[in-house]
């Protein structure tokens, strides 16, 4: 009978360890920081070269510029 008892209380110690582990693996994933997004694309200004996000960009008939006043000066 104690041997039994034994046998359950090593499984239940076994059980308690592998769970502990998992939960910690997982928390840990859970942790993570987020993944970077992805880098944007550059572009040159079309008057002075200066290379900025595509997203901050002004395009005038397929030129790229850094500047209202430099997409302005384009047309002079």
């Amino acid at each position: 009978m104690s041997k039994l008892i034994l046998l359950l209380f090593l499984g239940l110690v076994a059980y308690l360890v592998f769970k502990g582990i998992t939960r910690s693996a997982s928390r840990r994933r859970a942790d993570a920081p987020p993944r970077a997004p992805e880098p944007e694309r550059m572009v040159a200004c079309a008057h002075c070269g200066v290379h900025l996000p595509e997203s901050e960009s002004l395009e005038r008939n397929g030129r790229r510029y850094c500047s209202e006043e430099h997409r302005r000066l384009a047309d002079s």
